[in-house]
């Protein structure tokens, strides 16, 4: 059983090392994108944990084929707990409202046939190389080569002056590349436009072309931007002038024959070739007629509001005349393939590059790379855009690429994610050394026919609310999920941004992309626009939990992870837990977040989940069972040490997680006996609030903790190293 058996440092340490490169630990993520993936090593443990003998460190590591063992996830997002069944050999069935969500699994679990991937993607490559290739090329400034490769195309958006008509550059600064990852720092000249490469961005300068001092900070700022014509100061965005007009101001390019003998990067100012190149495209994408290109409005919302307020109404909007072109071509060569597994999966990889193929991604003047248009999960719209490689550019090295955002790079991580599929295996650290540990006999997918006769395994994907799940009364083993978080970032507002363009192009032989959109009113997340609150999310995580629950055998545990910040958003899970008649058995510690995230680094919050653990039936060790604050205090010191014993650097954020997994956890088991199901919401939301604080509350377990709390630091800066400690339980039980 998880209880006895998970062991809190070995998958803790574990766990932190997947985060910070977790496409390493499990490639199969990189089939497409999506948010807060949390990591396939704690859900094979927890699995392992409950349903095989032996020290966890030891099984963790061995092959295993659990036949016979049915795993459900009601919310199965990214797909990770259904993978991590799938793969040791159990059936799983798995419920998602979002039809991205369901795809995405559905892609990541389904047998293809690779050799027939790799030639359909190196085929539609070509092809585009013949049709679009030329106006990723530009002149080379050291060898004169007009082959050289455009990496990355530099933007700025641009706006015309209310008082005197002119056009003017949104210029937040004019550091275009800094001297970290390149020798010198590169600075765009507001004057004339010329790129300088100088050593001390403090004291830049004159500009080496037209003299004018160069100068890192720009004239944008707070909304608000002087026009340098006439010096009326203008506001920004203006949405009744439409989508934002761009201007390219730089180009970063690969030249293969210059870049032996050259230090840093390739930086040019486009020059008369590039643009009319440019010219060219875009009059070439007006005279086409788009047949896959979305022309969906862009709905109200919590997140695309901020698409209106800059002047987008359509998605098409969110693309230049090249990317359009380039993006509409690789539809259509898409659309020819015939086997359709192939197909799907150059849809979906289509998908997945549309992240880098919008100008509302962004260049990175420290890393020198573009960062895509969900790399904080939402839709920021920077004033400087970067336009990447629509091809991509192969480095000569068999998976290797200059630069990212093409298909090269697309077709080359999914390439790598089925062969994972294929042949998993496990990374673990020994002496200092990472080991890569292949798992003979495990695999991930709905079928394999290496063997004779085939094999095949139950997988049952389900493309809606899992409130209405039918599953029949004690059919299922377990069920582990991780499911959403009151408030939590809106996921189904971003993914419509591919939606509307995979709708069109991937064949389903359900009905899953029916919808014009990937929203739905029954959705459980916290949701202003739509008004969606706590009593929502609370009554629909409630009958989720219920027909789960009759779904179990009478014992089986449900486990799910959870991570907020603040306590009322634990309330709902608590009333869930008693509406499906389960007791909570133990909470469980574990880092689910990457501490150098653009989220977490640098702030208080916390990387840790807590695994709660939920059954029907079963015992929990008696001195976890507690009512003062300075008792539960003591469990928290407990679980923070297990963490630390895993080289988990904790902060107050953690602290303030684990606290709230054990008070929830004890208001639960404190309110089982009396508790009646047929109450309203707002009183079972206000029962839980008074249990947790007659136990004291969150500040009042803190105040055990102020000598821990003054020890660790209030902000994150997570490391990992392997961990020696086993987690060791309290044999004294009460049963339930």
């Amino acid at each position: 059983m998880i209880e006895r058996n998970f062991d809190i440092p070995f998958v803790a340490a574990m766990a932190l090392r997947e985060k910070q490169i977790q496409q390493n630990y499990r490639p199969v993520i990189a089939v497409h994108k999506w948010f807060a993936r949390r990591p396939g090593t704690l859900f094979r443990a927890l699995l392992l944990a409950e349903f095989t003998q032996g020290p966890l460190r030891e099984t963790y590591f061995q092959p295993h084929r659990l036949e016979g063992i049915r795993v459900a996830d009601p919310f199965m997002g990214g797909g990770t707990p259904l993978i991590e069944a799938n793969r040791i050999g159990c059936g799983i069935i798995g419920y998602d409202i979002n039809p991205m969500a369901y795809w995405i699994v559905r892609q990541e679990i389904e047998r293809l046939d690779l050799d027939a991937y790799r030639l359909a993607a190196a085929q539609l490559r070509q092809e585009l190389e013949k049709q679009v290739g030329r106006f990723y090329r530009t002149r080379c400034l050291e060898c004169g080569s007009p082959e050289a490769y455009v990496k990355y195309f530099i933007w700025v958006k641009t706006q015309h002056c209310v008082k005197c008509g002119r056009e003017f550059e949104l210029f937040p600064g004019y550091l275009l590349a800094e001297n970290r990852r390149h020798p010198l720092n590169v600075i765009i000249c507001r004057n004339c436009g010329e790129l300088n490469e100088v050593p001390d961005r403090k004291a830049p300068g004159d500009c080496r072309v037209c003299t004018q001092p160069l100068q890192v900070s720009g004239p944008a700022r707070h909304n608000r931007c002087t026009c340098p014509h006439c010096g009326h100061i203008n506001s920004y965005p203006n949405p009744a002038a439409g989508p934002p007009t761009h201007r390219m101001v730089a180009i970063e390019y690969h030249c293969p024959s210059c870049k032996p003998h050259h230090r840093g990067r390739f930086f040019k100012k486009p020059d008369g070739d590039d643009l009319s190149r440019y010219a060219e495209v875009e009059a070439m994408w007006t005279q086409t007629t788009p047949l896959y290109t979305p022309d969906e409005e862009i709905p109200a919302g919590d997140e695309t509001d901020r698409l209106h307020r800059w002047g987008y109404r359509r998605y098409r909007e969110m693309f230049n005349g090249r990317q359009l072109l380039g993006l509409e071509l690789s539809c259509r060569l898409i659309a020819k393939v015939h086997d359709e597994r192939v197909r799907n999966a150059l849809a979906t990889n289509l998908s997945d590059l549309l992240r880098y193929q919008n100008m509302l991604c962004r260049y990175d003047t420290m890393a020198l790379k573009s960062l895509d248009i969900f790399s904080v999960h939402g839709f920021p719209v920077g004033l400087i855009p970067c336009e990447s490689n629509l091809l991509g550019i192969p480095n000569g090295l068999p998976g290797t690429n200059v630069g990212s955002g093409g298909w090269s790079n697309i077709v080359d991580k999914y390439a790598r994610a089925k062969a994972y599929c294929e042949n998993p295996y496990e990374i673990r650290y020994q002496n200092g050394r990472k080991i890569l540990d292949k798992i003979p006999g495990e695999w991930i997918g709905d079928y394999r026919d290496s063997t004779i006769p085939a094999e095949r395994r139950e997988v049952r994907l389900h493309c809606g609310s899992s409130t209405l799940a039918e599953i029949p009364p004690a059919s299922l083993d377990a069920v582990v999920t991780d499911p959403p978080y009151f408030a939590n970032v809106q996921y189904a507002e971003l993914m419509d941004f591919c939606y509307v363009w995979l709708r069109r192009l991937a064949i389903d032989v359900g009905d899953a992309f029916r919808r014009m959109s990937t929203r739905d009113p029954n959705e459980l997340t916290g949701n202003a626009t739509l008004g969606r609150d706590l009593n929502h999310f609370t009554e629909g995580m409630s009958t989720v939990f219920r027909r789960m629950a009759q779904a179990l055998k009478p014992g089986a545990p449900l486990v799910f992870t959870y991570h907020h910040n603040a306590i009322d958003a634990y309330y709902p899970i608590a009333v869930a837990i008693l509406d499906a008649g389960l007791t909570c058995s133990a909470c469980l510690p574990c880092p689910a977040e990457m501490g150098a995230s653009i989220h977490i680094n640098g702030t208080a919050s916390s990387i840790v989940d807590t695994v709660f653990i939920c059954r029907s039936t079963g015992s929990v060790p008696r001195r976890t069972i507690v009512t003062k604050p300075e008792d539960l205090a003591r469990l928290v010191l407990a679980d923070l040490e297990q963490l630390q014993a895993g080289d988990v650097k904790p902060t107050h954020g953690d602290i303030r997680c684990i606290t709230y997994g054990h008070l929830v956890r004890l208001a639960i088991w404190h309110l089982r006996a009396l508790w009646q199901k047929d109450g309203t919401t707002p009183e079972k939301l206000t029962l839980i609030a008074k249990a947790i604080a007659d136990l004291g509350g969150p500040g009042g377990v803190q105040s055990y903790l102020s000598d821990a709390l003054s020890s660790l630091p209030r902000n994150r800066r997570a490391t990992a190293h392997e961990a020696t400690t086993i987690y060791e339980v309290d044999t004294d039980e009460i049963p339930f």
